[in-house]
């Protein structure tokens, strides 16, 4: 559907610990918070982007409710970095934040790139290659 080119991308996903996942998301990936709620129809959350890219990260916390951890070591946010500086800065950016690399479940991962586990096991990749199709 071509209207959804131009569209902005919300990906939500929930977890247990909202508390838990900002250090990783916003000192080590650099992500600002965009919008926080409290007790809206019984859920937290906190909105994570840059101010002007076309997505933002939604997480979510529902009292009572066990949101568990990833499906999979697969479930991946990709984030290309083709530019040798943005790469090396991002990921100095992980280190100082405290995060270290974990190997890919995707060899090809750990060729291009680095990837790193959240505290709920998603994980995202940090890939020194251009997108392409």
């Amino acid at each position: 559907m071509a209207a959804l080119a131009s569209s902005h991308l919300r990906i939500a996903r929930p977890t247990n610990n909202l508390e838990a996942l900002l250090p990783f998301y916003r000192n080590g990936l650099g992500f600002n918070i965009l919008f926080e709620f409290k007790e809206h129809e019984g859920f937290d959350g906190i909105m994570l982007g840059h101010p002007n890219a076309p997505y933002h990260l939604e997480f979510t916390l529902c009292k009572g409710h066990d949101s568990g951890r990833a499906p999979t070591q697969d479930n991946l946010l990709v984030f290309y970095l083709p530019e040798d500086d943005k790469f090396k800065n991002a990921i100095n950016s992980m280190e100082k934040a405290g995060f270290s690399p974990v190997k890919a479940f995707n060899p090809y991962w750990d060729r291009c790139g680095k990837t790193y586990e959240d505290p709920d096991g998603y994980r995202v990749v940090l890939a020194n290659t251009p997108w392409s199709l």
